[in-house]
């Protein structure tokens, strides 16, 4: 189990907000946290803790009249960490390359391949022709709905019909290299992990999985690791001291590495 840092911007300002409140109508959100630093600053800071494997996501669409200050920041912080960070956030294979060649590691997919409530096989096959599998993270956040948790898009706010079970993580798990799965209805909210969800993640062990939503305190690291039988990586937003929480980021990293007394 390890910690992925994780970079979210909005309107071109790096933020924690509450997930499900996310819309893109008047491009508002539910904040937690406002930075005044800008995003790579944050990227050289889990640069100088040795920190790779996480993401940053772009909250904006390319509609939007602040999608170009967000992207702007992204590409900032990429280049400001080259090989440190995915990137996700309307990614398509026509953009893909602007962001692997800024410096991410991988993109990030999930409403070009979930598209009309449905996933289409062959636009995850172009993203795979166009990125190729070993760059190529799927993003399988999900919300519940009665009792099974569904794969949503756009900015989390469409469901779409795929359940997110073991079968469908085995399944998907031959086209990409990693998934990404927030807990959408606690994200941001850093008030307990979504338990039944990282189950079904700790189940499904064929490539790595991080999961994201919730984490308010270690009691929830040590559920974490144990429900996700220590295959499930972490990331913690809004909970963790660099965006207001109370969760010292070395205190995180001690107590994943065994070290924290």
């Amino acid at each position: 189990m390890k910690f992925r840092p994780c970079i979210d911007i909005h309107n071109g300002k790096v933020k924690q907000i509450v997930g499900g409140s996310l819309t893109d109508r008047e491009d508002n959100a539910r904040e937690n946290f406002v930075a005044e630093k800008d995003a790579a600053f944050f990227s050289h800071l889990y640069k100088n803790k040795g920190l790779r494997g996480g993401h940053i996501i772009l909250l904006n669409p390319a509609s939007s009249a602040y999608y170009e200050k967000t992207r702007q920041q992204a590409l900032l912080a990429l280049r400001a960490y080259p090989g440190g960070f995915q990137a996700g956030g309307g990614i398509t294979p026509e953009n893909a390359e602007i962001f692997l060649n800024a410096g991410a590691s991988h993109v990030i997919v999930t409403s070009y391949v979930f598209k009309d409530g449905k996933l289409h096989y062959d636009r995850l096959e172009e993203m795979e022709r166009a990125v190729g599998k070993e760059r190529l993270v799927l993003d399988l956040s999900c919300r519940k709905m009665e009792n099974d948790y569904y794969i949503v898009t756009d900015r989390w706010q469409n469901y779409t019909d795929v359940k997110l079970t073991e079968e469908a993580l085995d399944a998907l798990s031959g086209s990409c290299d990693e998934f990404l799965v927030h807990a959408v209805d606690v994200e941001g909210k850093a008030q307990g992990i979504e338990e039944e969800l990282v189950k079904v993640l700790g189940k499904a062990g064929r490539i790595p999985v991080t999961y994201a939503g919730g984490v308010h305190d270690f009691s929830d690291l040590k559920k974490l690791k144990e429900l996700g039988r220590g295959r499930v990586d972490v990331t913690i937003g809004s909970a963790l001291d660099l965006f207001g929480g109370e969760m010292k980021l070395d205190d995180v990293l001690a107590y994943l590495t065994g070290s924290f007394d």
